[in-house]
C-alpha cells in the first residue's frame, strides 16, 4: 500500500511531460481552421480600418517605408514628438494595423530564434520591445485601439473559446468534438469569455478613479495637498489593490479562456481561479509557461521548416516544368522561397492581364499557406493554456485531469446492459398479457 501511494505520488509531481502532448493537439484540423478563420477576420477588420492612414512614415524614393513613428519611439522615445512634426506633412502615411503586424512579426521572429538558442536576454528584450509597441498604440491611437481591440477580443473569444474547448475534451477524456460543436459551445458561453480579460481592467479603472479623485481634490488652494496626505494611506490601499489584480491579470490571463471551457463557468469563477493558480502556486505557474514557450518555439521552427520545405519544392519543380526559361515564373512567383520570407509580391505593374490574374491566385495560396503557419501558433497557444490550466487545477484543487465539464448535448448516453434490454423487451408482453 505504501509503495502504491509513494508511486502515485510521484507521479502526480511530474506532470509536466503532459505539455508535451501540446502539437500533436494544435496540428488538429478543426483547431487549424477556427484559428485560419479568426485571423482572417481579424486581418479584414485591420485592413478595412486602415484607409486611415493615421501613422506617420518615411518612404524612399520606389515608395517603400523606411521608418515609422513605432519604430522611433522605439529607438529614441524623446525624440519622437519633433520627428512627428518635421515628417506628418511629407508624403503619405501608413495604417497602424499593417504598421503593428509588420512589427510584431520581427519581434515574434527575434523571441523565437533567442528562445531556441536560450538567449534570455535576447527574449526579454523583444518582449520588452513588444509591450513598448502597444505602449505607443495605446498612448498615441487611443481610439483605434479601442474599437480594433473589442473586434479583436470579440473574434477571439468565440475562436480561442473553442480551441479551448476542443482541447479541453481531448485532453481529459480523448474525445474530438466536431467544429460545429466546439463553436457552439463558445457562442454560448460567448459573454464569459469576452468579460473574463475586461472584468479586471474595469476593476483596475474603478479604484485608480478614487485615486484620480484625490488628485483632482489636491488642487484645492492650501488644504489640497494636506487632504492627499491625511488621505494617502487609503491611496497606498488602493494601489495596492490595482497591483494585485495588475500581476494576477497578466499572469493569470492565459488560464481564463481554458477556465471558461473546463468548468463552463461564468468569467468571475474563471477570473478567481486563474487569480488562485498564480497566487497559490506561482512557481509551478512559471515552470509550465517557461516549458511550453521552449517546447512552442521548437515546434514552430519545426513547422516553419516544413512550410518553407513545402513551398520551395513546389516552385522548385514548377521551375524545371515551365518551357521557355524562368521568366515566365518569375513574373507571377518572384523568387524561390527562404526560411525567412516565405512569400514574395511581383510587380504587378509590370504584368499583363493573365499573369495578373495567375500571380493574384499564387499569391492567394501563398498567404494561405503562411496564415496556417499562423494558425498553429494560435492554435499552440490555446492548447498549451489548456493543458497548464488542468495542471495547475490538479496541483491547486488536487481536480483529477479527466474532470470536465459536459454540455447537456455532450453527454453520451450508456448502453443498456444485457439485463436492461430483456427487461425493456418483456416489459410490452406484459402489458398486453395485463
Amino acid at each position: 500500500m505504501g509503495n502504491g501511494k509513494d508511486s502515485s505520488q510521484l507521479a502526480g509531481n511530474f506532470l509536466f511531460p503532459k505539455i508535451f502532448q501540446t502539437f500533436r493537439m494544435a496540428i488538429q484540423p478543426s483547431k487549424l481552421i477556427i484559428s485560419l478563420l479568426a485571423m482572417a477576420i481579424i486581418c479584414l477588420a485591420g485592413w478595412i480600418m486602415d484607409f486611415s492612414k493615421t501613422v506617420v512614415a518615411t518612404r524612399d524614393a520606389q515608395g517603400e517605408i523606411m521608418n515609422t513613428e513605432l519604430q522611433i519611439y522605439v529607438d529614441k522615445p524623446d525624440q519622437l514628438q519633433s520627428w512627428i512634426e518635421e515628417n506628418k506633412e511629407e508624403g503619405e502615411g501608413t495604417g497602424l494595423f499593417s504598421t503593428l503586424w509588420q512589427f510584431d512579426a520581427a519581434i515574434f521572429h527575434g523571441a523565437v530564434n533567442s528562445l531556441v538558442v536560450l538567449d534570455l536576454q535576447g527574449v526579454k528584450s523583444n518582449i520588452i520591445e513588444c509591450f513598448q509597441g502597444i505602449a505607443w498604440a495605446v498612448k498615441y491611437h487611443p481610439i483605434y485601439c479601442i474599437i480594433f481591440g473589442l473586434i479583436k477580443l470579440a473574434v477571439i473569444s468565440v475562436a480561442g473559446g473553442a480551441i479551448c474547448r476542443i482541447a479541453a475534451l481531448q485532453f481529459a477524456q480523448g474525445e474530438r468534438p466536431g467544429l460545429t460543436e466546439a463553436v457552439r459551445f463558445s457562442t454560448e458561453k460567448f459573454t464569459s469569455f469576452f468579460t473574463a480579460p475586461l472584468a479586471p481592467i474595469c476593476i483596475i479603472v474603478f479604484i485608480g478613479f478614487f485615486i484620480f479623485l484625490l488628485g483632482l481634490v489636491g488642487n484645492i488652494p492650501w488644504a489640497g495637498e494636506l487632504i492627499i496626505g491625511i488621505f494617502m494611506i487609503l491611496a497606498l490601499i488602493a494601489a495596492v489593490l490595482i497591483a494585485i489584480v495588475l500581476i494576477g491579470t497578466v499572469a493569470g490571463f492565459n488560464l481564463m479562456f481554458p477556465a471558461v471551457s473546463y468548468e463552463g463557468s461564468d468569467c468571475f469563477d474563471a477570473i478567481s481561479r486563474a487569480f488562485s493558480y498564480v497566487y497559490t502556486k506561482p512557481w509551478h505557474m512559471g515552470f509550465y509557461t517557461a516549458i511550453a514557450a521552449v517546447y512552442g518555439a521548437i515546434c514552430y521552427v519545426f513547422v516553419r521548416f516544413f512550410t518553407f520545405l513545402l513551398l520551395w519544392v513546389t516552385r522548385w519543380f514548377l521551375q524545371l516544368g515551365v518551357l521557355g526559361g524562368n521568366k515566365k515564373l518569375t513574373a507571377i512567383w518572384p523568387e524561390q522561397p527562404s526560411f525567412m520570407s516565405l512569400r514574395a509580391q511581383p510587380d504587378w505593374q509590370q504584368l499583363i492581364w493573365s499573369e495578373w490574374l495567375a500571380a493574384v491566385l499564387v499569391y492567394f495560396f501563398l498567404l494561405v499557406a503562411v496564415g496556417l503557419l499562423v494558425s498553429f501558433i494560435i492554435s499552440f497557444y490555446f492548447s498549451a493554456n489548456t493543458i497548464i490550466y488542468s495542471l495547475m487545477r490538479n496541483r491547486v484543487d488536487n481536480t483529477a485531469l479527466e474532470d470536465v465539464y459536459k454540455h447537456t448535448d455532450e453527454v453520451k448516453t450508456e448502453p443498456l446492459t444485457t439485463e436492461a434490454k430483456s427487461e425493456e423487451e418483456s416489459q410490452p408482453t406484459s402489458d398486453s398479457e395485463t
